[in-house]
């Protein structure tokens, strides 16, 4: 798919060894060891709330890699976005926390929350003429080697095709690996990588949203009130670049 969309979109259809190399190792980050760390985190019994907290933490760590790696300036009044953000996804996620965590789970999330910013980091760093579309396809294949390499060596490789699989799975690789990322990645080429993972901070409000009409689960005063903290974060970061108090 990722391919036959790389095809059709790309204008340029050339991939050099050094885009090839760099979208491989944004790849490993992104879909990799991100998305990797994040559900096995999950299938060891952390909390979807816990995990969201450990990647809420994404931008904070991703500002402070930014202003060491790639020089950027974050203005007085986007820290006290960056604050407001993560004040209003801790709100939200901890109306919901559950007890019983286990080390290998937590460990496994901060994996996934250090990968991320490194990825940001890392794609925003290098400099590529490679598509959209054409990074896109070389970090899913990348991605989907090091994941069958894992799966070979420490799993009993088996799915049961089902409804509810197929789905999950098509909302994965449609929704999230394809859609998401291209936005992630054309953000990453216009934008900060500090302003753009501050939206990493709507992640819980908007997950809380999308549970409520999808899953039937009840909104609290305190997910509207981290919904409303967290998206003026987000405004201050991307609003006051060049601003301080």
């Amino acid at each position: 798919m990722f391919f036959i969309f790389f095809l059709i979109f790309s204008n340029s259809k050339k991939i050099t060894f050094r885009n090839f190399f760099d979208a491989s190792i944004s790849g490993l980050l992104f879909h990799g060891l991100y998305l990797g760390g994040v559900f096995y985190a999950l299938s060891k019994g952390i909390s979807a709330s816990v995990i969201a907290l450990i990647v809420s933490l994404t931008p904070i760590l991703t500002s402070v890699l930014a202003k060491i790696y790639l020089n950027e300036i974050f203005s007085k009044m986007q820290w006290i976005g960056t604050l407001l953000g993560f004040t209003g996804a801790v709100i939200i996620i901890f109306s919901d926390l559950k007890e019983g965590l286990s080390l290998i789970a937590v460990f496994a999330g901060l994996i996934g929350l250090i990968s991320s910013s490194i990825g940001m980091i890392w794609q925003k760093r290098i400099s590529s003429n490679l598509s959209l579309s054409g990074n896109n396809f070389i970090q899913a294949l990348s991605a989907s080697v090091f994941h069958l390499i894992l799966a070979l060596l420490f799993e009993n490789y088996f799915m049961n095709f089902t409804d509810d699989f197929i789905f999950a799975m098509s909302w994965q690789i449609i929704a999230i690996s394809l859609g998401a990322f291209l936005i992630l990645m054309w953000l990453l080429k216009n934008k900060q990588a500090n302003q753009t993972s501050s939206l990493y901070f709507l992640i819980p409000p908007f997950s809380a949203i999308m549970a409520y009409f999808v899953l039937n689960e009840q909104m609290s005063y305190l997910d509207i009130i981290g919904l409303l903290i967290s998206s003026v974060g987000v405004f201050f970061v991307i609003k006051f670049k060049h601003k301080t108090l």
